[in-house]
């Protein structure tokens, strides 16, 4: 009796770590043509995805590119009603216009666009006009303009100006928090007037520090979340910038995933394309919030509770629907609605998830 009482609790020992660590796959469906675009308009990589409180999709593209092959303006802001229906092209010609990165829209409907070409975000109000304008886009006149430079170490980073912008969110207070991003590897404050508060971060491993600061999210409790990719972790802030938790998404990919373009990565590659590194963050309105997160490789979407633990997953990489190519953004109005934006793919997909 003993020893099947002891084989018992053995195997129960055994049992409990196997499933706190099984996640299962979320099923779920892609909308087949979705995005109605007219005539001879196209996505080019889609970089950005948002929707706001009427249910409208916005659509950040690469696209639209004009000047030379190298250093070409790329960006364009379109809109499409709940149906996916074309609406309208947002600050065509703008001057911000270089390189598009990231969009999101606020409790007020103002869109928000992170430009990482031209070191610019810009606030538009529902009307699709500039309301706000943060950073500067370098001087076409100087003749020393050229792309950002990595210089190692680092120069010091300017209150107001950015480097390789990437994303921004809001707190309660409506104060704004940018995610300045590739070179100068912090997150800037704001006020709810615009006006600069400070900034925390800095190149490095460390808690606290960043290697590419890809997406920003807030919850409804004012914890920042920061994708910090090359260092394959989401780090979660206070609003003053004390850090609270560090989450890691460790799920291996499964065996043969297919890589979308480059090499298989290794342990030698570089932090981004690891697998579970953050690409995009996506918070759900709530009652019960989730954080939805994306990766490069084996090119995922995760379902992920508020303190880190990974709930299910979904896709992987490829060129069918409901596979993926480089998520760069993900929108989540709902807990089961997604609309996630690709890079390689040139296109935007809505998600209907069945968990």
């Amino acid at each position: 009796m003993r020893s099947l009482w002891t084989a018992m609790i053995s195997s129960l020992v055994l049992w409990v770590p196997a499933l706190a660590q099984s996640v299962p796959e979320i099923a779920f469906d892609s909308t087949p043509d979705f995005f109605k675009l007219p005539e001879a308009t196209f996505f080019g990589e889609v970089s950005g995805i948002a929707v706001n409180s009427k249910k409208h999709v916005f659509v950040l593209s690469r696209g639209n590119t004009s000047g030379p092959a190298y250093g070409a303006a790329a960006a364009q802001l379109l809109e499409f009603d709940p149906a996916g229906k074309y609406v309208r092209e947002i600050g065509k010609n703008l001057y911000a216009w270089s390189f598009a990165h990231a969009v999101r829209v606020d409790r007020y409907d103002n869109i928000w666009v992170a430009d990482k070409g031209s070191d610019i975000v810009v606030r538009f109000d529902p009307r699709g006009r500039v309301s706000r304008v943060f950073g500067r886009k370098p001087e076409a006149s100087d003749e020393s303009a050229h792309p950002l430079e990595h210089p190692k170490p680092p120069l010091p980073p300017i209150d107001g100006m950015f480097r390789q912008v990437t994303d921004m969110t809001w707190d309660s207070d409506d104060n704004l928090y940018i995610s300045d991003g590739y070179i100068n590897a912090r997150v800037a404050k704001y006020d709810k007037d615009g006006n600069w508060i400070g900034s925390w971060g800095e190149p490095g491993s460390g808690p606290g520090q960043f290697n590419t600061l890809h997406s920003i999210a807030i919850d409804s409790q004012n914890r920042i979340y920061v994708a910090d990719r090359g260092n394959i972790r989401i780090q979660v802030f206070d609003t003053s910038g004390k850090l609270l938790n560090t989450i890691k998404i460790d799920l291996p990919p499964p065996p043969g995933s297919p890589v979308a373009i480059g090499n298989r990565p290794t342990e030698a590659s570089p932090g981004g394309m690891h697998p579970g590194a953050p690409w995009a963050l996506c918070i759900t309105p709530g009652p019960v919030q989730y954080l939805y997160v994306s990766d490069g490789y084996p090119g995922r979407i995760y379902k992920l509770s508020l303190d880190g633990a990974v709930l299910g997953w979904l896709g992987g990489t490829g060129k069918t629907l409901k596979k993926f190519g480089w998520i760069h953004e993900i929108a989540c109005p709902s807990e089961n609605e997604l609309y996630v934006a690709e890079l390689l793919n040139w296109r935007a997909q809505k998600l209907t998830l069945h968990p």
